[in-house]
């Protein structure tokens, strides 16, 4: 089993995937978890892996998917006398545990932040060897290049600024540094992507020609409002180097921040949207996958287990008033 886990987690890391790492740390039997068991929750909410039973899953895919959205990791705690009084522990109270308890440590696995610079202008050099310094992933897109200017960085040559061989994503960062060549193609090229995090080197009256421009081939507002114009925090730098600097100190600003999109958060939202509470537990379960049901007076009921149909089944009048 660690084996397989230690290879499916190479495997996503190799591939620039997000994903949480469960894994139990402590139990209190009787559980079906056991301290070491280990699982894998992917960005979409799927669990690969064993942490424990029905009551114990759903509980590690909400709390991984908040340590996605957030970066942080978490200890959580399942058990039926949860009272929320330990400080850096996430308390979930479970009735089906039959006094068991499980304490299941969630950490997030991210890839590299990922920098693209458009353009080969002293700013773009510099601010790839910053990047590069601090190991993010940086990438550069310009025609033609002298690879010595740019450190041990990933190239594109293109001279359209075509960012299909890159493969941005919502969590990139995307930085035109033309200064004069292509600065209108590389600006249109990197709003046409899917990055949350658009700067542009120049100047406001500069940046305002270039919406112009832009308003002509069909860039909403909305969109050309994205764009970090002149790029970088406002720290009074003159040389390319001091603006190099201040790029990139506003993506570590941003980054920090949590603004950049991300894929679990919304994977949160769809996934809390679909469940229905537990009436006997509280915990929420999804209709669509759960294999415990009970009707009583025409209306349906799910539970993350059987303990909890059996106690419900036992006193339907007890805990329907709960939904």
């Amino acid at each position: 089993m660690l084996d397989d886990f230690l290879k499916k987690s190479a495997e996503l890391a190799a591939a620039g995937e997000r994903f949480a790492t469960a894994t139990v740390v402590r139990c209190q039997a009787p559980t079906s978890g056991k301290p070491g068991d280990k699982a894998i929750v992917y960005a979409d909410g799927r669990l690969w892996g064993w942490i424990g039973g029905g009551c114990a899953q759903p509980v590690v895919i909400k709390e991984a998917l908040k340590c996605l959205a957030d970066g942080r990791p978490r200890l959580v705690r399942i058990t039926p006398s949860a009272d929320g009084s330990e400080e850096g522990v996430v308390d979930y109270t479970m009735t089906c545990h039959s006094g068991g308890a499980l304490d299941i440590y969630i950490e997030p696995v991210l890839p590299k932040p990922q920098v693209v610079i458009l353009g080969r202008s002293p700013v773009a050099q510099t601010l790839a060897r910053l990047g590069r310094a601090i190991d993010y992933a940086v990438s550069v897109v310009a025609e033609p290049l002298s690879l010595e200017d740019f450190g041990d960085s990933a190239f594109l040559a293109s001279k359209n600024f075509a960012l299909d061989g890159i493969g941005v994503s919502p969590q990139s960062y995307l930085v035109v540094s033309t200064q004069g060549e292509g600065d209108e193609e590389a600006l249109e090229q990197a709003l046409r992507s899917n990055v949350g995090y658009v700067a542009f080197v120049a100047s406001k009256t500069k940046s305002q020609k270039v919406f112009d421009y832009l308003r002509e081939k069909g860039i909403t507002e909305e969109r050309l409002k994205q764009v970090r114009a002149p790029a970088g925090l406002d720290i009074g730098a003159a040389s390319p180097q001091e603006i190099a600097v201040s790029i990139l100190a506003q993506i570590i600003q941003v980054r920090g921040a949590g603004k950049a999109h991300t894929t679990a958060q919304p994977a949160l939202q769809a996934a809390d949207a679909k469940k229905v509470r537990d009436p006997v537990c509280g915990m929420m379960v999804n209709p669509a996958s759960a294999r415990q049901k009970s009707e009583y007076q025409n209306k349906s009921f799910y539970f993350c287990c059987v303990g909890c149909k059996q106690a419900f089944d036992k006193a339907p009048e007890k805990y329907a008033v709960s939904v």
